[in-house]
């Protein structure tokens, strides 16, 4: 691929991850415990094999603008609406903002970096959580969102950037309380400001 000057950015996901540790830095070797996650997992070993020098960038919840649902936006909006279901309190992840992560991956695509990079927003939030901050974004009554916990137990995945992606992207990934709030949901998060993982 090289050679015909493409570049290769794969993009993968925090579900490789089991949530033992109480954060995951690039260097952190994969753990899955779903099926999907071992997928992703065997899907970034594919790539590194085939293209030393793709980036496998990985990420978490990625949300978008009230008028551009992603599936965990539709999702809230079934649950208010009363499809029966809950969210819970104890799978934690890093949620992104689409045009945030569609920026790093940009700088990604046309940067020198190679191998593995963390795109996470800067907050940890529940799936409750954020379903409660989507719900009153779009004007719904989060009171009628129901809490749960996980049946197979809890799962916290802290997506952190390390030195491999602080040298790597300059996008400053927001915390979902920024850019769910008015004025802050439809900016690029792009900038000069490194990205920081709370």
């Amino acid at each position: 691929m090289a050679r015909h000057g493409v570049r290769l950015v794969h993009v993968s996901s925090d579900a490789v991850f089991s949530g033992a540790l109480p954060a995951y830095e690039e260097c952190h070797a994969p753990d899955p415990v779903t099926p999907y996650g071992a997928a992703k997992a065997a899907a970034e070993t594919a790539v590194r094999l085939v293209a030393p020098g793709a980036v496998v960038a990985r990420t978490s919840l990625v949300i978008g603008d009230a008028g551009h649902p992603s599936e965990h936006e539709r999702l809230v909006h079934a649950l208010v609406a009363g499809r029966p279901g809950a969210l819970w309190t104890d799978d934690v992840r890093c949620p992104v903002h689409v045009a945030d992560l569609a920026a790093a991956l940009c700088e990604l695509a046309v940067g020198e970096a190679a191998g593995v990079v963390h795109v996470g927003g800067a907050q940890a939030l529940s799936r409750y959580e954020l379903g409660t901050r989507l719900a009153v974004r779009d004007g719904l009554d989060a009171v009628a969102l129901r809490s749960g916990t996980r049946p197979s137990g809890p799962s916290v995945i802290r997506l952190v950037a390390g030195p491999q992606t602080r040298g790597a992207v300059r996008t400053r990934l927001r915390g979902a309380d920024e850019f769910l709030s008015s004025g802050h949901a439809h900016a690029t998060g792009s900038g000069n400001s490194r990205h920081r993982q709370e």
